[in-house]
């Protein structure tokens, strides 16, 4: 790997991204703590939250006993993204050459930039000063040699001499290297069990020492830590026919319509660079409208991009114009076209086998791919909601753990609703394993009598009326010979009242009729029609 020195650069940063994007989504006041969960867990916090003690890594009800009056908010990247453009927009109204490196980060070249404003310092201060007028937002500058570096500095607000970015690293904890989108947990994890606990411990070692033992991202941490070029070798300007454009007849007015047609040009211009073994690290994305207006934006990745990543960047950018930009700023007609130029590429190799569908792959990746294409042409005809996919997502019960979502959609549970939405084993009151091996789409009402004939009713969370003896199904009746509960829908507590109940129910073969095992369920806010006192019990799946 070739040795290339890094550039000075300026990064804004602004603190606390996610939570300032959230609260400014869903009108949560500056001094209410706030926090985002992703999983389960606290992902970013408000400052009045960490006051609080609420810190990332927490589960939710750590977070909630800590600080009672907490509001939990969802992550959202597409939020983070087009939230983020204003201060992109401001950043842009001084200084050319913006890159956003991620929602809450962007970088810019200091050479032509400081020789204008008069020098460094002088073009930090009107920076902060812009941006906190402009968009509204608290940020932060640092300016150091390469962008790693730069984006720890701005988390210190502090700018690095010239020379002196190996020794500002020095000191730093080994934990830096893990950014966000770099993910490089693992190795860190493994340098901290070596004893290897700061930039400087880990930058003392040999390269040839760190390519035996590491791998190549290893070896680029590694040059991280000393201070060099924090990208992949071997960058080049790729050629001009490799930007994709494309004209939209009628203009696209709506986001969904662009998402839609990002999507297939993030194919195509995946594809045409995956022809001549490059990857895309460094994405510029123009557009233009019916009244002659243009507008760019450039999005540097901390690795090479896949159609997926293309798809996202686009989206999120669109996002930015069409609804997230000041008014002034936003498109006045409808998108008639879209360029995506690969600004800076590196050889395909950098990209992970499994993202490349040609020489070298295998039979399973070829039929992956010729069916991810012919979805895709399947959406073009019938539309993008028309082709869904089956996702397991969080819920209680069987029914509400399954999700369609259109075909090529990033899983929706990455970024529920509700931030306990997830696949979460300690969801509480979801249903034991194993699931029904046929879920209704709309339960199937059903009576439930027991050894008097009359309607089972439930008397508490866990208790019935009477041992339940039938299920009666259209009028005709099936004995029970078998059944376990009730468990309530809610981790029981004192002032909890469940909705829903569960039981498991094996009813006796009758004839041609085979012994079934069923999941029913008793809806509390619902009446039977019979039984005005008794719950609505349903059967909501049956196992195998």
């Amino acid at each position: 790997m070739n040795v290339v020195e890094p550039v000075r650069t300026l990064v804004l940063w602004c603190p606390d991204w996610p939570v300032v994007a959230a609260c400014a989504a869903d009108q949560v006041p500056a001094h209410r703590p706030a926090a985002v969960f992703a999983a389960n867990r606290v992902v970013a916090t408000s400052a009045v939250a960490r006051a609080s003690g609420v810190r990332r890594g927490q589960r939710r009800r750590e977070a909630q006993s800590r600080c009672p009056e907490l509001v939990v908010l969802p992550a959202d990247p597409d939020r983070d993204a087009r939230f983020f453009e204003r201060v992109a927009a401001a950043v842009e109204e001084l200084v050319v050459g913006v890159e956003v490196v991620r929602p809450g980060v962007v970088a810019v070249p200091v050479s032509g930039a400081a020789g204008y404003f008069g020098g460094e310092e002088p073009l930090i201060e009107m920076l902060v000063d812009h941006v906190s007028g402009v968009a509204g937002v608290e940020c932060q500058v640092g300016v150091a040699d390469g962008v790693f570096a730069a984006v720890l500095a701005a988390h210190r607000a502090v700018r690095v001499p010239p020379g002196a970015t190996a020794a500002f690293l020095a000191p730093l904890d080994v934990r830096e290297l893990d950014q966000p989108g770099a993910d490089r947990g693992e190795l860190v994890d493994l340098l901290r069990r070596l004893g290897i606990r700061t930039l400087g411990a880990f930058a003392e070692l040999t390269e040839r020492d760190v390519a035996s033992r590491f791998s190549a991202d290893g070896l680029r941490a590694h040059r991280l830590a000393r201070g060099r070029f924090d990208r992949p070798p071997h960058r080049r300007r790729p050629p001009p026919e490799l930007s994709l454009r494309t004209e939209f007849d009628p203009p696209l007015e709506r986001v969904d319509a662009a998402a839609f047609a990002a999507r297939s040009l993030a194919g195509r211009f995946h594809a045409g660079l995956a022809e001549h073994g490059l990857a895309c690290t460094r994405l510029g994305i123009y557009a233009g409208t019916e009244r002659g207006e243009e507008f760019a934006r450039v999005w540097r990745c901390a690795e090479p991009l896949d159609a997926q990543g293309v798809e996202n960047r686009v989206r999120w950018q669109f996002e930015g114009w069409l609804r997230a930009a000041e008014p002034g700023a936003r498109p006045t007609g409808g998108v008639t076209w879209l360029r995506l130029v690969p600004d800076e590429t590196v050889e395909g190799r950098h990209l992970q086998t499994g993202l490349w569908h040609g020489a070298g792959a295998t039979a399973d990746e070829e039929r992956d791919g010729r069916a991810a294409r012919a979805m895709v042409h399947v959406q073009g005809l019938l539309g993008p909601e028309r082709v869904v996919t089956a996702r397991l997502d969080g819920g209680r019960g069987p029914a509400e753990r399954v999700r369609l979502v259109p075909w090529g959609e990033r899983h929706q549970a990455d970024t529920p609703a509700n931030p306990l939405d997830r696949t979460d084993p300690a969801w509480p009151g979801r249903l034991p394993a194993p699931s029904p091996a046929t879920v209704y789409r709309r339960p199937v009402p059903v009576g439930l009598r027991g050894e008097s004939g009359a309607e089972v009713v439930l008397l508490g969370r866990r208790e019935l009326s009477e041992p339940p003896r039938a299920v009666v199904l259209s009028g005709q009746p099936r004995a029970v010979r078998r059944w376990a509960g009730p468990w309530p829908d809610k981790l029981v507590r004192s002032t909890w009242q469940p909705d829903r109940v569960w039981m498991q129910l094996v009813l006796e073969g009758s004839g041609d009729e085979p012994e079934v095992a069923l999941l029913m369920a008793a809806d509390l806010r619902t009446e039977a029609p019979q039984c005005p006192q008794c719950p609505q019990w349903t059967i909501e799946g049956m196992y195998d």
